[in-house]
């Protein structure tokens, strides 16, 4: 399913990538339930790239072990590019990463606000040097087509990230 978007043998040329580089990669899910974790272990020998992640569903998970500052929290939303950016130097940090991709998002059927309609997703990628992207998408579909698509999505973009500074 949303194969288009990033498939087995893009999955392959990011572990190579990173592998290659002798980099390693984690992630802080929380709409996501730790689904691109499962689809970067999926491939057999994804240990020597990827040494853990965490799911910080809640708001006190993020802020306890991602050290989320309640404040971001509270004055953004956990469903903010502020918050992703926090998550993504936190979760750096906790795994000793090299790269790291950070999700939170409104997957549905409710959870909606007039701001935030179910589908909307914050992505956030970056390296241990801080330099990110973090961006605001909206998907369509089901709970599930939307958490797939969230993950897949985030894989795309740390793949082309890691083209961009390590595939030169």
């Amino acid at each position: 399913m949303y194969n288009d978007i990033f498939n087995n043998n893009d999955m392959i040329k990011l572990q190579e990538l990173l592998r290659a580089n002798k980099q390693t990669i984690t992630s802080a899910e929380s709409c996501t339930g730790g689904l691109v974790a499962s689809m970067i272990t999926k491939i057999a020998g994804s240990s020597d790239i990827f040494n853990g992640s965490i799911v910080t569903y809640s708001n006190k998970i993020k802020n306890q072990e991602l050290k989320v500052k309640n404040e971001t929290l509270e004055n953004f939303g956990a469903v903010s590019c502020e918050v992703v950016s926090e998550m993504l130097e936190g979760v750096i940090s906790k795994f000793e990463a090299d790269y790291a991709i950070a999700i939170s998002g409104i997957a549905g059927p409710t959870g909606d606000t007039k701001n935030k309609p179910v589908g909307t997703v914050v992505i956030g990628i970056s390296d241990s040097k801080y330099h990110k992207n973090v961006n605001i998408h909206y998907f369509k579909g089901s709970r599930e087509e939307v958490q797939i698509q969230a993950a897949k999505h985030s894989l795309k973009e740390i793949l082309k990230f890691l083209q961009n500074t390590l595939d030169k």
